[in-house]
Parts: C-alpha cells; sequence; structure tokens
C-alpha cells in the first residue's frame, strides 16, 4: 500500500461522501449540497490517497496562528488501522505549527483513539448542539 497525502486538492463532494459513509462518520451524507458547503468552508484538508481513492480526511477550521479545530478525521473502513489517521493528525499539526492548539470532538466511539496518538484529553469545554 502507497498512502500519498495532499495538501493541495480538495476531494469531489461525492468522494468525500463515500469516504464518510465508509468510515462511518456521522455527517449529513444524503444532503450533497451542504457537504460541498462544508468543504468550501474549510481552510485546512489534508487528504489521503491509495491512487487515485480517496482513503483519508483531514478536516480543520483555522487561523493558523491561535487555535483550530479540527472538525473530521476520516479513514475508509479498510484502511483502517493502518496509520493513516496517526499520519493525517501529525501532518495537520505540523501545517499548524506549534503557536497553533488543535482541539477535536470525538465520537463516543473513538474516544479512546485520540490518546493512543498523543491528543489529551480536555474536560473544559461547552456546546451549543445543532438542530439537524
Amino acid at each position: 500500500m502507497n498512502i500519498t497525502y495532499k495538501t493541495d486538492v480538495k476531494p469531489t463532494t461525492q468522494q468525500i461522501i463515500d469516504l464518510y459513509n465508509s468510515a462511518g462518520l456521522n455527517r449529513p451524507t444524503d444532503d450533497a449540497d451542504r457537504i460541498g458547503k462544508i468543504y468550501e468552508n474549510s481552510n485546512l484538508v489534508i487528504t489521503a490517497w491509495d491512487g487515485d481513492l480517496l482513503v483519508g480526511v483531514s478536516r480543520t477550521l483555522t487561523d493558523f496562528y491561535y487555535c483550530s479545530y479540527l472538525a473530521d478525521l476520516a479513514i475508509k473502513l479498510e484502511y483502517q488501522k493502518e496509520g493513516i489517521g496517526k499520519k493525517l493528525v501529525a501532518l495537520t499539526k505540523e501545517t499548524l505549527g506549534d503557536q497553533c492548539m488543535m482541539l477535536l470532538l470525538s465520537a463516543p466511539t473513538a474516544m479512546e483513539y485520540y490518546p493512543k496518538i498523543g491528543m489529551d484529553t480536555v474536560k473544559n469545554g461547552f456546546i451549543i448542539n445543532r438542530k439537524k
């Protein structure tokens, strides 16, 4: 397996939908327009490819100098447990630099994963949930 990582390519909406569905990521994949807008408004997208196949994505909202929110980390099911997620997180942090913090909200099923790749748990957050 020869995985390449890219910061200069935003996948098509359909590629993203296919990836999210394979990864089991809970996103509104039945609303292609919304998925497209999510990516249009994201300012750091790092992708993982196996040839022409999108196998992973890290999507971040950031100012690049103080804070960032790693909004999505998704790996195609058959490519999980190969280190792709860890590499995408590392490349994201490398791109952000040492002055920028990186925050992530985890799905309940992934709570044990993130400490394994060097992320600290935070308990000082608040949220107003979306309505749909």
